[in-house]
């Protein structure tokens, strides 16, 4: 539990890492190298962990879990700076590259050879499950909840654990601990050269005698084969979100399937290591299993249309052997140890801790110089998707509408243009419409009452003096053009005194000169002008031109193609909106780097993943320095023989004790 709870401490920041960025304005690349401090002070925690063998495993872990508690729960949700952020996530990785030395020390003081695979994997459950609870916490909250919520959460479970450990945790006394244990029969063995043994001088130069060739080459060796899996603790959520649009619930709820079946083999091939008795043939099936798997996941880095049930089967696959290499390594390496020195367990793995630790540090900071897009694509490629796709929360459906038109197709901006260029006066006109008017308008040109609206909207004479000028001009226009080239001084004594010859005669006279007609046709039309009412006579001098310009506009505007208006109507306004133009400004200030980023960043992420398949190809020869049998039958023999040796030194020493009682 205490293991469990620290990993998904630990952990937890790589499943929110897409908030966390653009919360403290954290590239990438600082977010990384926070991570490489950690696992480089945990590196130097887990080699000063050695001291477990001489001042108690059990203290340093409860110490730890509630010092990794209290940072989740008060700490990190209260910062406000990414300097902050990172001196305690730095300090979780000092802790847990403790703990990772104690615990498993603990593990192996309770476990007896014959069951060393199964406790061990056992142990790695910690890493496992912790990962299986962010990702199932994480999967199956809101994507609006807030980063900070989680830590609380986390912080809330350490101190129970801690409460717990604090009351609950033990662990042997260093006389009983020191010896190699291979079943529970040897305990009471154990118990007898407990008598005699010479603990401190079994505890001189630890690190001198842990620092050999099979102890160094093999955690050199399961090092490089994790590279895969601490790429999917620490990245694989940001991998799924940035690269193939995951919801950061649905990235998660990927973990929920790798982690439950890695946790699940490793307790099945621990335990079937155990009762075959051999750990390297598991080892190798694994390391071969990884190489396959990530190696077709490799190869699905560039597919965008790979299906989520791809993922879960290819990472099911990859999680399983993983674990099939993981727990009877973990065995074969405290056996390795113990073959040196079964006093110092703590120290081997303290050295392992800083092995594994240094290699994962140098790996993790590549990550962003391999794989520089996740800076752009986290930073701005939300915002910019969001547009693209027209689902800016900012904007009201029709300016999202816009927008994600003009993402698909830039040309549209340029046609606008050019058509609003093209008809200027026209759409000058047509601005001066209602929405209702131009609607009636497009439905039926001919609309006689839509007309007479258009016309009233665009002159500003009243519908009913529009009508009357309309009706006139159509039952009197030769008479009305007459009247129109008359002088107005000379045509408002003619209303007035339509029966004067002398004025009758001038009007003539103007009409035929300024019209080219004769002089019978002007008289028929002056004629025919006197039998207008005069009120609506008044109405036509008044507003005629008006109308009349009115008219020649619609009539400009009416030429326009019904496409092209359609087309400025859909797009022209809109884009001249305030929220619309800073939306595509957006788009065009990074859309171009996050197209950019979203092309290059599979292939990037898809070179790191095969670094972590030559990890895999590079654990098989290493699996060969490591203590234990390939065979069976050979593993079998060597336990019968140590039986026996077992039952002979009981003998031996009931007989020591009995001597004495019988003199």
């Amino acid at each position: 539990m205490a293991t469990i709870t620290l990993y998904y401490q630990f952990y937890l920041s790589g499943a929110v890492a897409t908030k966390i960025l653009p919360e403290f304005g954290m590239s990438f690349t600082y977010f990384v190298n926070i991570s490489v401090v950690g696992y480089i002070l945990g590196a130097v925690a887990s080699f000063l962990a050695g001291i477990a063998d001489k001042y108690g495993r059990a203290n340093i872990v409860t110490v730890g879990l509630f010092v990794v508690a209290l940072l989740c729960l008060i700490g990190i949700p209260n910062v406000h700076s990414k300097m902050a952020f990172a001196v305690l996530i730095i300090a979780i990785g000092f802790v847990e590259g403790i703990i990772l030395v104690a615990t498993p020390a603990l593990i192996r003081d309770f476990s007896p050879q014959l069951g060393r695979a199964s406790a061990m994997g056992f142990w790695t459950l910690g890493p496992v499950l912790g990962s299986l609870v962010v990702s199932i916490l994480v999967s199956n909250t809101s994507d609006s909840t807030p980063w900070q919520d989680q830590y609380i959460i986390c912080g809330v479970v350490g101190l129970v654990i801690a409460g717990i450990a604090l009351f609950g945790l033990r662990e042997l006394a260093p006389s009983l601990r020191d010896q190699i244990m291979v079943t529970s029969h040897d305990r009471a063995l154990v118990e007898a050269r407990a008598k005699g043994i010479d603990v401190e001088g079994a505890l001189k130069h630890p690190f001198r005698q842990m620092l050999k060739a099979d102890i160094v080459v093999s955690a050199f060796g399961i090092s490089v084969f994790l590279i895969i899996y601490y790429i999917a603790v620490g990245f694989f959520p940001i991998y799924f979100q940035t690269v193939f649009g995951f919801s950061q619930s649905k990235a998660n709820a990927l973990g929920n399937w790798n982690w439950t079946f890695n946790a699940l083999s490793l307790l099945f091939f621990g335990f079937l290591s155990d009762r075959l008795r051999v750990r390297k043939p598991f080892m190798v099936i694994g390391a071969i299993g990884a190489i396959v798997f990530t190696s077709i996941f490799a190869l699905k880095a560039t597919e965008p249309d790979t299906s989520y049930s791809t993922f879960v089967v290819l990472l099911v696959g990859l999680s399983i052997s993983l674990g099939c290499a993981y727990a009877p390594w973990m065995a074969s390496f405290t056996e390795t140890v113990e073959r040196r020195n079964p006093a110092l367990t703590a120290t081997g793995l303290a050295v392992w801790g800083l092995i594994i630790r240094i290699v994962i540090a140098v790996s993790v900071f590549f990550v962003p110089h391999v794989v520089n897009t996740v800076t752009t694509l986290v930073d701005k490629g939300a915002t910019v998707q969001a547009a693209a796709e027209g689902k800016d929360a900012a904007l009201t459906p029709a300016q999202n509408a816009v927008v994600k038109a003009v993402a698909a197709d830039p040309s549209i901006v340029t046609k606008v243009q050019g058509l609003a260029t093209k008809n200027q006066a026209a759409l000058a006109t047509a601005a001066k419409l209602k929405p209702a008017t131009q609607s009636a308008l497009a439905k039926n040109p001919t609309d006689p009452a839509a007309q007479a609206q258009a016309l009233s909207e665009l002159s500003g004479v009243p519908v009913a003096a529009v009508a009357t000028v309309l009706t006139l001009n159509a039952q009197h226009s030769k008479a009305l053009a007459a009247g129109a080239v008359v002088d107005p001084a000379l045509a408002t004594k003619l209303l007035l005194d339509k029966t004067n010859q002398k004025l009758l005669a001038q009007a003539v006279g103007q009409v035929v000169t300024k019209l080219g007609i004769t002089q019978a046709d002007a008289v028929a039309r002056l004629q025919e002008l006197a039998t207008i009412p005069l009120d609506q006579l008044i109405v036509v001098q008044q507003n005629g031109t008006k109308v009349i310009n009115a008219g020649a506009e619609l009539t400009a505007l009416s030429k326009v193609p019904a496409a092209d208006l359609a087309y400025l109507q859909q797009y022209g306004a809109p884009l001249q909106d305030a929220k619309v133009q800073a939306s595509l400004k957006n788009l065009q200030a990074n859309g171009p780097a996050v197209l950019k980023a979203q092309v290059d960043s599979p292939k990037q992420w898809q070179k790191y993943f095969w670094v972590g398949v030559g990890g895999e190809l590079l654990f098989i020869p290493l699996i060969f320095v490591m203590a234990g049998f390939w065979d069976p039958r050979k593993a079998k023999r060597q336990e019968e023989e140590h039986e026996r040796m077992v039952d002979a030194e009981l003998a031996k020493l009931t007989e020591a004790e009995a001597a004495p009682a019988g003199t």
